[in-house]
């Protein structure tokens, strides 16, 4: 069983950057596919960004450009670098990681962005 710790949420004013880290139990290697995810209120949680064991990237629209995915394999953490933040970017963060067909969640981290 993967478990996930997220790590970097806070309180930023629109415009403004925060970087997300997501801890792993285990080697990333292993993992197929790890990717944030977000759930505002009175929403359906949906996709930011998902990156690959090979470094392939996918991103929502409305975060394309803004926001960056990557891996730190030998920390065994993917990282979002979250730029130019705006308010409707507000939600709290899921990581996710999809191993042999299996999805396994952290706790998730809140993001608040002021205007």
């Amino acid at each position: 069983q993967v478990q996930l710790v997220e790590s970097g949420g806070g309180l930023v004013q629109a415009g403004g950057s925060l970087r997300l880290s997501c801890a792993a139990s285990e080697s990333i290697y292993s993992i197929n596919v790890m990717g944030w995810y977000r759930q505002a209120p009175g929403k359906q949680r949906e996709l930011v960004a998902t990156i690959t064991s090979g470094g392939g990237t996918n991103y929502a629209d409305s975060v394309k450009g803004r926001f960056t995915i990557s891996r730190r394999n030998a920390k065994n953490t993917v990282d979002l670098q979250m730029n130019s933040l705006k308010p409707e970017d507000t939600a709290v963060y899921y990581c996710n990681a999809i191993k042999r067909g299996l999805d396994y969640w952290g706790q998730g981290t809140q993001v608040t962005v002021s205007s």
